[in-house]
Parts: structure tokens; sequence; C-alpha cells
């Protein structure tokens, strides 16, 4: 039985050339996939106590900017809006995951055509009073607002209410679909706090 001889061919892969293409490959394939990311999701970093106890400073959160693609806002959302259409994040802000230093965390109470009326420290929604067992204290409230949403108004208010500047407030007031950046999604930092939000649903309570 005769031996075969099995010449190596010249390994091409570590040319010069080669490690070039391959390095750009990876380059552009982590561009991709990093522009992928941050059209989907957002990152923020939770500043000041107007959501707590739901979330705190320091906090940093990922907000899923296709969630109302094909969905509407739903009473009891953790959503995060331009509070208004004046300090709009730029194209380039979305992509790098570096969004406007004006954007405020709120839960959605009122939904298009609804009639809020925040009472003697009680929330009512189409004259139907609302637990809402998020509330870092009772609302402290010395006079009665009501507001009747239009077509694409969303009501938004904090859930430390007593220190909460939302859509209570005349330069804010209610916001429209356009300003909404995306729903809450997770906590990811710190560790310890890591977790996936719950969206409490205002609409099937009393």
């Amino acid at each position: 039985m005769s031996n075969i001889k099995i010449q190596p061919k010249d390994d091409q892969s570590l040319t010069f050339p080669n490690l070039i293409k391959e390095f750009a490959e990876t380059i552009l394939l982590a561009m991709v996939i990093f522009v992928s990311i941050n059209i989907v999701t957002a990152r923020f970093k939770i500043e000041g106590n107007s959501m707590l106890d739901s979330f705190k400073t320091g906090q940093h959160i990922v907000v899923n900017k296709l969630a109302y693609r094909f969905n509407t806002p739903k009473k009891g959302d953790v959503v995060v809006f331009i509070p208004t259409m004046n300090t709009t994040t730029s194209f380039w802000e979305n992509i790098l995951g570096r969004p406007g230093q004006t954007d405020y965390i709120k839960r959605v109470i009122g939904t298009p055509g609804d009639i809020v009326k925040i009472s003697d420290g009680k929330l009512y929604i189409n004259e139907n009073q609302k637990d809402e067992p998020y509330l870092h204290e009772p609302m402290i409230i010395s006079q009665t607002q009501q507001w009747n949403l239009a077509e694409d108004q969303y009501l938004v208010l904090g859930d430390n209410r007593n220190y909460s500047k939302d859509s209570r407030m005349d330069d804010i007031g209610p916001i429209t679909r356009e300003q909404i950046l995306g729903q809450v999604w997770a906590v990811y930092f710190p560790i310890q706090d890591a977790h996936i939000v719950t969206q409490y649903n205002i609409a099937t309570n009393k």
C-alpha cells in the first residue's frame, strides 16, 4: 500500500488583505446589531423621585420603542415621553441610545375620550373611583382637577404624586401619542434592582 502525501496549500486566511476584510466585516456586523438594538429600544437613567416606589433615582431602564407601533398606550402603562414638542431628541441621539435630558417617565392614567378627575386625593375615571396601589403615599390635593381628554390625548402622572411634575401642570398637560417614546420594559441596573416591569391595568380595577 503506497503512502499518499498531501501537500498543504498556502494559508490565505492569514494574509493582510484577508485580515482587513474580516476586521471590516466584524465591525460592520457590530454596527448593524448596535443600530438595530437602538431602533427597537432606548436606555434611560432615572433622575428624581417622581415615580417612587416603582422606580428610584440611579436606576437604569430599557424602553421598548416599538410597543405602540401597532397598539395604543393603555391606562396603567409606564411610559417615557417628551414633555413638550419643542424638546425632541435628535435622530442621532435615538440611534446612539442617548435620548435627550428632558424626557420624563410617568404612568398613563387617562386615554383618549376619558374624563379624569382628581378630588379629595382620589382618582376618578369616567366617574368611577380607581384604586392606585402603586402610589408612594396618599395624594395631598388642595383643589379638584378634571380633564376631558380629546382624541390622541393621554393623561400621565407620577406614582409619587405629591412630588411629581406631570400632566397636572399647565406647562405639560395631557400629552399626545407622538410625544411618547415608548413603554418602560425593564430595569437593568443596579443588578440587584433588575426586573421586568409589570404594567398595572387601571381599566380593570373598580
